[in-house]
């Protein structure tokens, strides 16, 4: 007996007495479960630091009777036979793993409890002795006959009521065996259950359903991070507009319009716009046309007669009428390009097309932006910052899915934009479903480094009053909540500054699953 001031150690956990006889031992490079079932014993062989199943390894197990050596049945599974825990009682069992460049000997010790002793059949009332001799359906038929009758011809419900009571007892009074014929078998699985203390049992079969993985915790210390609100852009040398110079009616290319997503290289023709001419345009065209074939109808004959008799005229005046001619014919083709020729609309960028406006036969206004080209692999991400002390380096940015991407930092604004600061950086990593005009949280170092714990973000789950918890891997398939306090450090981490201590197995991944278990 101790006074006030003293400690008896941690409390026993509580004795889970649903699940199959098991055992467990750990090192500093595996853990390992047996489980007993039906005189076979199953040996579930996990990493100690991040729970994941050892496959490929060869198991060798040491028993009072002898080695024997297990098979794999699945991934990180194995079993072997178990004819010693036919006996009941303690026994000591020693497991060599050998998997890779790794051996290791795990000691433990598999209880198998005593079979349950069958109950003592009761004393029957020396009334009943009497017909004990009667076959058990001539008796209970008599009984009841007689109970019926009894009740029938009662003229009170309270003579009724006794009989009844009577009835029961002698019902009560059969042999425990004819009573227990249909009594519940034991599970033939271990289910995961949530103990009074609040600890959660979950066994390793289920793990591994369940997909659970941890870390060893470790204290470091970690610049403070800040959350901006950003947004996707495009790169702005990686980008461009197709707009029309002039308006007119757009045509496709051939092979039709392209599709949105389609990759283009830069000069590709992606449409072309047919300039609209009026009917009074067109008979002042077609006039100068008539002019134009006039003059250079003159000319060329004048020109053939010098040429004719060059030795007669100067070489000057020949050239001259040469020139004039090919002047009046350069007039002509432009004007026939100028009613025929449409413009080409061209990729100004190598890309894909992220929007598309493009109707054959539609009407475009000059300066209509028709197509938009991005190259998905070069974004930036534009955020505000609010903080003066944000820095220029080790940012990150966090999607509304979960999904992570990295930051480098490009420039910042020099005037203010509501009151913020506008930043650019650029994503070195994690394109994959990105799209300009997509919200994200920015990440940025900001402040003094700060001493904490550093784990994933899947690893904190909200309890039922809103507190942030963890779950703590304490044994091979015990858990156990921990109430801890977070900051935010980046996209996929954060810093657990009270509540968890270092050198601890947390849950990381199936931390969510975990929880809901009741």
């Amino acid at each position: 007996m101790a006074h006030e001031g003293h400690d008896h150690g941690a409390s026993t956990p509580p004795q889970v007495t649903t699940l199959a006889p098991r055992a467990e031992a750990a090192s500093a490079d595996f853990e390992l479960v047996a489980v007993l079932r039906e005189g076979t014993l199953a040996i579930h062989l996990d990493r100690f630091a991040d729970n994941a199943p050892v496959d490929g390894a060869t198991i060798e197990m040491d028993t009072p009777e002898g080695a024997l050596t297990a098979r794999p049945m699945e991934p990180g599974t194995y079993v072997v036979a178990a004819p010693f825990a036919a006996k009941p009682g303690a026994h000591d069992l020693a497991f060599t793993v050998t998997a890779g460049g790794t051996v290791d000997v795990l000691a433990t010790t598999l209880t198998v409890p005593a079979a349950p002793a069958p109950a003592a059949p009761r004393a029957a009332p020396a009334a009943l002795a009497l017909l004990g001799g009667l076959p058990l359906g001539l008796l209970a038929g008599a009984v009841i006959g007689f109970l019926a009758a009894i009740v029938l011809m009662s003229l009170r419900r309270r003579s009724a009521v006794l009989v009844l009571a009577a009835g029961l007892g002698l019902a009560a009074s059969l042999p425990p065996e004819a009573q227990a014929a249909d009594a519940p078998k034991p599970p033939v699985r271990d289910a995961a259950q949530r103990l009074p203390d609040g600890s959660v049992i979950v066994p390793k079969p289920s793990q591994r359903i369940l997909g659970v993985r941890t870390i060893v915790t470790a204290s470091a210390s970690h610049a403070r991070a800040v959350e901006l609100p950003g947004r996707v852009v495009p790169d702005a040398n990686a980008s461009g507009l197709v707009q029309t110079a002039v308006g007119g009616r757009l045509a496709p290319p051939p092979g039709g319009f392209k599709p949105l997503g389609t990759r283009v290289a830069a000069g590709d023709i992606l449409a072309f716009v047919h300039p609209p001419i009026g009917a009074s345009d067109l008979k002042d065209l077609e006039q100068q046309g008539f002019e134009l074939d006039q003059q250079i109808a003159i000319v060329k004959r004048r020109y053939e007669r010098l040429s004719a008799i060059q030795n007669a005229v100067t070489r000057r005046e020949v050239e001259e009428t040469e020139i004039e001619l090919k002047g009046l014919q350069t007039r002509r083709a432009t004007l026939e390009r100028v009613q025929r020729e449409p413009e080409a609309l061209r990729a100004p960028v190598a890309g894909v097309i992220a929007t598309s406006d493009a109707v054959a036969g539609q009407m475009a206004d000059p300066n209509t932006v028709v197509f938009r080209i991005i190259d998905p692999d070069r974004l930036w991400v534009e955020a505000l910052g609010f903080s003066p002390d944000v820095r220029r380096s080790g940012a990150s940015g966090r999607l509304a899915d979960g999904r992570s991407v990295t930051l480098a930092f490009l420039g910042a604004g020099m005037s203010d934009r509501g009151q913020a600061l506008p930043l650019q950086f650029a994503v070195t990593a994690g394109f994959e479903g990105l799209r300009p005009g997509q919200f994200l949280t920015v990440l940025a170092e900001a402040g003094a480094p700060r001493t904490g714990i550093a784990i994933p973000r899947t690893a904190v789950v909200r309890g039922a009053n809103g507190q942030a918890i963890v779950y703590e891997h304490v044994s091979a398939e015990r858990f156990v909540a921990r109430d801890v306090r977070t900051e935010p450090l980046d996209a996929g981490r954060v810093l657990v500054v009270a509540g968890l201590p270092p050198d601890r197995r947390v849950v990381t991944e199936g931390a969510e699953l975990i929880d809901q278990i009741r």
